[in-house]
């Protein structure tokens, strides 16, 4: 995918923030006497889904309604994704099914029914349930929406928009990697603005594919993708993402449960966010990093605060 252009990026953030208003960014006095260096958080547990993947949705969802046959979606998620497609498309009166795997975070699927999601069990994990969703689709009449398309990186791309131009100019920023639009976003708003910014993308230790595919300078698929962090629990990179990441990332940063499980208590601790485990790994790999940082600038995208009651009550309780 080609990054995309000022222009673009205006038009997805002024549609964005028609319905949705800009998430704040704060440097919080605590968490930067943790680090040791001034830390920005972008607060996209702060969205009306709790996840900076409403963004997305809105944008597509705009896209999609231009087109007269345009009947419905259909797509998989463990959980923000759906959310994300939910929102939307009950504002356009239009069908939503998402697919998720078994054993999928209660709380998650309780809010994609609340939202208007049909939701259907399918694998063992997420990749599983995104080829399910994908034969669905045409018997279903549905529009099938993966994971990377370029409009939900332009509608996620806001969040980015609203960071660079909200925080003082940042040496670097954290953002954690699930599918790849987030990271994507940031990277083609850096460089549309001409920023100097270092974009630096997070995965589990546990769901490291696209660890080892920057690595390998092509996708790699991964056997399982076992993490606390399920908004980063893939198995099978995005082509398109990869690409794009390996233009303009500098590097990717793996961190295990543990740290992500400590980052959380971190969020809690020093700011009274709650903050899901993919929202919690770039604090966790920043401070991972925290020596090469002294003096500067660095931003963490808190891309969600959705985690069930039960498994964050465990971590609290396990400092």
């Amino acid at each position: 995918m080609q990054r995309l252009d000022l222009g673009e990026l205006e038009s997805a953030a002024a549609l964005v923030h028609t319905i949705i208003p800009p998430t704040p960014q704060y440097s919080w006095p605590l968490l930067n006497e943790r680090a040791g260096f001034t830390l920005w958080v972008k607060h996209e547990n702060h969205t009306p889904i709790g996840a900076f993947k409403v963004r997305g949705g809105v944008v597509l969802l705009d896209a999609l309604q231009r087109r007269t046959a345009f009947r419905g979606v259909i797509s998989a998620t463990r959980g923000n994704h759906g959310q994300s497609l939910a929102f939307a498309s009950a504002r356009a009166g239009a069908r939503c099914v998402i697919l998720v795997p078994h054993g999928n975070s209660r709380e998650k699927n309780a809010a994609m029914r609340a939202l208007g999601a049909e939701l259907i069990e399918h694998g063992r994990d997420f990749d599983e349930a995104r080829v399910r969703a994908g034969e669905l689709a045409s018997g279903e009449g549905l529009e099938f929406i993966g994971p990377f398309r370029r409009e939900l990186v332009a509608g996620v791309a806001s969040y980015a928009l609203e960071l660079f131009r909200g925080a003082p100019p940042l040496d670097a920023v954290y953002v954690p990697i699930g599918c790849g639009s987030g990271i994507c976003g940031l990277i083609s708003t850096r460089d549309a603005l001409g920023l100097p910014t270092r974009i630096i993308g997070v995965v589990s230790t546990n769901a490291n594919a696209y660890a080892r595919s920057f690595a390998g300078r092509r996708p790699i698929e991964t056997e399982s993708a076992d993490t606390i962090a399920d908004g980063m629990a893939v198995r099978v990179p995005v082509p398109d993402a990869l690409e794009l990441i390996l233009a303009g990332a500098e590097r990717i940063v793996e961190v295990t449960d543990a740290e992500v499980e400590a980052a959380m208590r971190h969020y809690f601790t020093d700011t009274h966010n709650v903050v899901e485990g993919a929202g919690a790994a770039p604090l966790a790999a920043a401070l991972k990093e925290r020596d090469m940082w002294h003096g500067k600038r660095v931003g963490v995208i808190a891309s969600g605060g959705n985690i069930d009651r039960p498994l964050y009550q465990r971590i609290l309780d396990s400092a």
